[in-house]
């Protein structure tokens, strides 16, 4: 352990697999506790706190469905009551899903937009209440936004909105010293990637990228821990596209 997170407390949403819980098992290598927030699998939110354990580290699980504010206002408590007060909030939880505007479905189209807007409006409204002074906000774009496939309309709105509220939140916790950034993944593999693309799309991701691959969880959690530590302290109000060189 690094150490750099020692004595203080993150929540990491989404967090029982692919970047969630690379980010979280990150944060716990720096010296954090982590509590990993989940929405359904508990079995696996499970296996990431039994591994940062069995590591050294500390974690919490803590089930919450990100569009409901009790939720999200709960598990602010149950962070905060495990490590007597919170630093860092990652707002990972994100749902993908191709959706031609002509093809709309309406259902399915509030529910992205639940969990991808409000879901990051429940967090940092918490967040600005919770956090102490000095504390880190880092959400979770998409470098799909700058691509803008046919298809991926809605999603990329969903985005474009958290990067928009990431940049008025930092001016509006500059104050306290709370910075707010955004890390913007390009194609990374993880389950929400390949249940939404087939395998001749994914290979075609990795071939635009000019490092020729998919990224890997872990890349992402470097850059996320990064931001949540104290050499980002002049960082804020900042999208870093963590792609591989894609545009």
């Amino acid at each position: 352990m690094s150490g750099f997170g020692h004595g203080r407390g993150a929540i990491v949403t989404g967090a029982s697999r692919g970047i969630g819980a690379a980010i979280a098992r990150r944060l716990a290598a720096e010296g954090f506790g982590v509590t990993v927030g989940f929405g359904s699998d508990a079995g696996a939110a499970h296996s990431v706190v039994a591994e940062i354990r069995g590591r050294g580290g500390d974690a919490v699980a803590v089930e919450g469905d990100v569009t409901r504010e009790e939720d999200v206002a709960r598990l602010f408590d149950e962070a905060a009551a495990r490590f007597g007060g919170l630093d860092v909030l990652i707002n990972n939880a994100g749902v993908m899903s191709p959706m031609p505007l002509a093809r709309l479905d309406g259902a399915a189209f509030d529910r992205l937009m639940a969990v991808n807007v409000r879901g990051v409006v429940n967090g940092c409204r918490q967040a600005c209440a919770r956090l102490r002074d000095g504390g880190r906000i880092v959400n979770l774009s998409t470098s799909v936004l700058a691509m803008a496939p046919a298809g991926y309309g809605p999603y990329c709105a969903s985005k474009a909105a958290v990067e928009a509220l990431t940049r008025c939140l930092a001016k509006e916790l500059a104050a306290r010293s709370i910075t707010v950034n955004a890390v913007a993944p390009g194609p990374t593999e993880t389950d929400l990637l390949t249940a939404a693309n087939g395998a001749d799309r994914l290979e075609g991701y990795a071939r635009m990228t000019p490092l020729g691959r998919l990224g890997q969880p872990d890349d992402i959690a470097g850059v996320a821990a990064f931001l949540a530590g104290p050499e980002a302290s002049w960082v804020t109000g900042q999208v870093i596209r963590a792609n591989g060189g894609m545009a």
